[in-house]
């Protein structure tokens, strides 16, 4: 399979890694004020940018029917936009918050614990993610995809950042420290005990081989998936 990356930064070079190791061949590595000329060479495009190019970078490329796989969060406001342009287009796509093979399980283990608790209103739920100082969006898109897992299945269908409790609003506390990876954690909580439950990443290769893994997938398919498809979750 041929790759193009769009991006080259720490995540991109990790991409490239793992995709020659599964004997995958990178055709082109587009960084900032590179040209996008190479990339009709490739089978699939990897996205990994930054929350203020993506949105562009979509627009450019859908047209072009080669399959996408975007990693890149803070843009999810306009999916019903992206979403039209993948059906006009009749384009491929792949998006995810989190590519992780870790943090897409631990998806659905939030969910599930959600389901449980929604009998206790005793119990006060908050959302934490820590990451490297270099991630610009805050709360991470992982942090939303957990609020959206929680809202899903309890009555609170509303965010804010910071850690103070809110009436029907779930306090989400984005913390910046120098070589995080990304932990995120959900906690349930009142004043007899505490539920918790964790995700931390170790590296970024868990990132790099689910987008490679998803980029595998998206071949010879048409329409928009999450990794939840991709991994039959």
């Amino acid at each position: 399979m041929k790759i193009a990356l769009l991006g080259y930064g720490k995540m991109g070079k990790a991409i490239e890694r793992i995709a020659v190791e599964r004997d995958h061949t990178v055709v082109t590595k587009i960084g900032r004020n590179d040209s996008m000329e190479d990339i009709t060479k490739a089978d699939v495009i990897i996205e990994f940018t930054s929350p203020e190019s993506v949105l562009g970078n979509l627009k450019y490329l859908i047209p072009t029917q080669i399959p996408i796989v975007c990693g890149t969060t803070g843009w999810n406001q306009h999916l019903p936009e992206i979403t039209k342009l993948v059906t006009k287009y009749d384009s491929t796509m792949v998006y995810a918050s989190n590519f992780s093979l870790g943090v897409n399980i631990f998806f659905e283990l939030n969910k599930k614990l959600a389901q449980m608790m929604t009998r206790f209103k005793e119990y006060n739920v908050k959302i934490k993610e820590i990451h490297h100082t270099e991630k610009k969006d805050a709360p991470s898109g992982t942090a939303i995809t957990l609020f959206e897992g929680l809202s899903e299945n309890m009555e609170k269908q509303n965010w804010h950042l910071g850690t103070g409790l809110k009436k029907n609003s779930v306090p989400i506390d984005a913390v910046r420290q120098d070589d995080i990876k990304g932990t995120h954690s959900v906690t349930y909580q009142n004043e007899i005990d505490q539920i918790k439950i964790t995700h931390t990443a170790n590296t970024r290769e868990g990132f790099a081989l689910g987008s490679i893994i998803a980029a595998e997938w998206i071949i010879n398919k048409k329409g928009i998936y999450t990794m939840k498809e991709v991994l039959g979750l």
